[in-house]
């Protein structure tokens, strides 16, 4: 699939609505030539009655619509060039490159439409990459962390962020809603593709799942084999840094998500939480959680071979010094 100057030109997915919100590629804007019961009815007219009745009946349905996407185009670029893609970059994209050339656009058809870019998407995580799994109980800043890493000239991929959750229970909190799995994907390749392969690359460590969407395979293999820099920060320091994320929160929703971890904690520690939570005993609640937490990240760490695993210990939750102990860390590491 070509994007050449895709920074510069428009992509214009022409799908359906419901085929962009499922995935799209990020950036490109959705002009559908159908919606969502048009699409359907089109479908279900080739199935039954052919190809010809189809075209028909998509045509009866595009006339009233030629002026708007015209009008919607030329809101796009004052250029007037666009790339424009379907699902496999047949009748759809074909027909609406068609009608903007017809109108004075210079108008790229991307081979193989989107089923293309998701080939090549998936295909690309199985690119070697040179992680490095920032690693650390709950609280312990990893995100601000990976932020001074960058700030700091190291390359990072920030997995919560793209995910649109944090991975605990509490993750979604403060968040917006999640991408569907195969967004999350295309998201995440697109970061990738900013970066430099031969060079190291920060990555939190995570489970394979980060709320509803999933790590992909390839690229969760190379996490899993990767050296993992654990940064190791005092209990006070994090529940500090708890309280300052979820204190400002509404109580539904923390009261949600120690109810999704009940079990794991326990009735008598669920009761404790509920009523520091009621009391706005934020510390004691936040020193509860991560007691469940804290065995979860341990065990999960203890599944790696000891030789992947480095540890960093520091005295007070300060990113940008981490940050810096960090890189002068990995400079000793063997290559």
């Amino acid at each position: 699939m070509q994007l050449a100057e895709s920074e510069f030109i428009p992509i214009v997915d022409v799908r359906s609505p419901g085929e962009f919100f499922a995935g799209h590629i990020p950036g490109a804007v959705n002009i559908p030539i159908f919606d969502n019961e048009e699409r359907k009815t089109v479908g279900i007219l080739y199935k039954q009655r052919g190809r010809e009745e189809a075209i028909l009946k998509g045509l009866e349905i595009v006339g009233p619509k030629m002026a708007g996407f015209v009008h919607n185009a030329l809101a796009l670029t004052t250029q007037k060039k666009l790339n424009v893609h379907c699902w496999r970059g047949g009748m759809r994209s074909e027909s609406m490159a068609l009608l903007w050339k017809t109108v004075g656009f210079e108008v790229n058809v991307l081979p193989g439409g989107y089923k293309a870019y998701r080939q090549k998407v998936l295909s690309d995580f199985e690119q070697p990459l040179q992680l490095i799994v920032l690693g650390g109980k709950t609280g312990s800043g990893k995100t601000e962390i990976l932020q001074e890493l960058k700030k700091a000239g190291e390359q990072i991929i920030d997995l919560e962020s793209l995910a649109c959750h944090k991975g605990s229970s509490f993750g979604a909190i403060g968040q917006l809603p999640q991408p569907s799995v195969e967004q999350f994907e295309n998201n995440l390749h697109q970061a990738f593709l900013q970066l430099d392969s031969r060079r190291r690359i920060w990555v939190e460590d995570e489970s394979h799942a980060i709320g509803r969407v999933y790590i992909p395979h390839p690229f969760w293999t190379q996490m899993v084999a990767a050296p993992v820099m654990v940064v190791e920060v005092p209990l006070q320091e994090r529940v500090k840094r708890l309280i300052n994320e979820y204190a400002g929160a509404p109580k539904e929703e923390i009261s949600d998500a120690l109810l999704r971890i009940q079990k794991r904690l326990g009735g008598q520690q669920l009761k404790q939480a509920m009523k520091s939570l009621n009391e706005n005993d934020f510390a004691t609640g936040a020193e509860i959680a991560l007691q469940y937490y804290d065995k979860t990240y341990s065990h999960g760490l203890s599944q790696r071979s000891p030789s992947q695993i480095h540890t960093l210990a520091v005295g007070q939750d300060n990113p940008k010094i981490t940050a810096i102990q960090l890189i002068e860390y990995c400079q000793q590491l063997p290559r």
